[in-house]
């Protein structure tokens, strides 16, 4: 595999964590009330991206696959959690 497949495979592996926080933290502006001490949008993004990575490494040790509905589940499950958690004021 040459380096820039492994780029290509890496990138889309964790394009669906990405796509759901930036969705996420996007949602979040337009319909919740922002708790003090919550985090800028860059870091809401980069916070639920980084836990989205983890819920798909997870998944892909548990399963042995990617792109599994229980693994993409889980995915939107935390996401969404440490979206509200953030939005909420995580400083609290």
């Amino acid at each position: 595999m040459t380096l820039l497949a492994l780029l290509n495979h890496l990138l889309n592996f964790a394009l669906p964590a990405l796509a759901v926080a930036l969705v996420l933290a996007l949602a979040a502006r337009l319909f919740m009330k922002r708790g003090a001490g919550a985090p800028g949008l860059a870091a809401q993004v980069a916070i639920t991206f980084a836990a989205g990575v983890v819920v798909l490494l997870a998944g892909l040790a548990l399963t042995g696959r990617d792109g599994r509905i229980g693994t993409y589940a889980a995915l939107v499950a935390v996401s969404g959690t440490v979206q509200w958690w953030l939005i909420r004021g995580w400083r609290r």
